[in-house]
C-alpha cells in the first residue's frame, strides 16, 4: 500500500502484485464503479482521508477489492509509525473491523 497526500487529502493505492493462479493479474470484478474489471495492482482503494488528530485520519472510504464493497474508514499510526491501524465500517465505527498493516522496510 502506498499512501499519498494532495492538498490535505490522503489516498492509498495497492502496489503489490495480485495475480490469479493462472498468472493473470487479478481484477476487481465485483466493483460497481469505474474500477470494475480494472487490475487490483495499482488501484486506488483508499480515498478522501483527512487528518483528524495526531497520527489519526478519518472521513474517507476504503474499497475491499475482493467483495467490491465500499466502507467508511479511519486510520491511526501505532508503534512509532511502524504499524497502521485501518478501521473499515458501515454507519458508525462500532459496526466494523480493524486490520493492522505493518510498514515494509
Amino acid at each position: 500500500m502506498e499512501i499519498s497526500e494532495q492538498n490535505g487529502v490522503y489516498s492509498g493505492k495497492l502496489v503489490k502484485s495480485f495475480v490469479e493462479s493462472d498468472g493473470k493479474p487479478k481484477v476487481c470484478d465485483k466493483c460497481t464503479d469505474a474500477r470494475r474489471d480494472q487490475p487490483i495492482m495499482g488501484m486506488t482503494i483508499i480515498t478522501g482521508l483527512r487528518k483528524t488528530g495526531d497520527n489519526e485520519w478519518g472521513g474517507g472510504e476504503i474499497l475491499d477489492p475482493e467483495s467490491g464493497k465500499l466502507y467508511k474508514t479511519k486510520m491511526s499510526l501505532a508503534d512509532d509509525g511502524k504499524k497502521l491501524n485501518v478501521r473499515g465500517f458501515i454507519g458508525i465505527s462500532l459496526l466494523g473491523r480493524t486490520q493492522t498493516w505493518e510498514r515494509e522496510r
